[in-house]
């Protein structure tokens, strides 16, 4: 009898591998969908490793901002200190022992993955604490201090207003002109 039970858990492997066969295939989450999940677990991770660990429904910017400082001892950019001989110079001509930071930029797309990740996982956009003022001041004040730190100013880039020049205009309603038929 062994024999017709391990025939039939053959065949019923069979069957179930033939049969995932003809599932379709979830599609690959595209790189940015990857990072949100991989953050979103860093952070729940965070968030269960303090003490007393926080349920996420009583998560606060004050969390937030904390789990950002914590990333800076991961960060692999140079922040120059305002004692340091290479303060505001963009090329050190030599290494320093000035910390090691996450970039701007880093903490500034991380923040904008984790703000999408909460809501969808059921976080109304009013309570998002990723999206708290407190956030965008220490974004901006992290941005300036690694511009001044590193001599790298930072610009915003103005929107460009598309304009047609007056000529531009004149040009086009000769050449339409021209095609159409009088």
């Amino acid at each position: 009898m062994s024999d017709g039970v391990a025939k039939d858990s053959a065949e019923g492997s069979s069957r179930s591998s033939g049969n995932h066969q003809q599932q379709p295939q979830p599609a690959p989450l595209s790189r940015y969908e990857s990072q949100k999940r991989r953050d979103w677990n860093t952070f729940g991770q965070y968030l269960k490793n303090q003490r007393p660990p926080v349920p996420l429904s009583q998560c606060n910017c004050n969390h937030v901002l904390d789990f950002l400082r914590y990333l800076d001892q991961f960060g692999k950019t140079k922040v120059h200190l305002h004692g340091c001989v290479f303060f505001g110079e963009p090329d050190p001509p030599a290494p320093c022992t000035c910390p090691l930071r996450q970039a701007w930029g880093s903490l500034d797309a991380l923040i904008g993955r984790l703000r999408a990740a909460y809501e969808e996982h059921g976080g109304s956009p009013e309570t998002n604490p990723f999206g708290n003022g407190a956030i965008r001041v220490y974004l901006r004040e992290v941005r300036e201090c690694q511009a001044k730190a590193r001599g790298i100013p930072y610009k915003k880039k103005k929107k460009r207003k598309h304009q047609i020049k007056p000529n531009n205009v004149d040009e086009e309603a000769k050449s339409s002109s021209k095609q159409l038929p009088s």
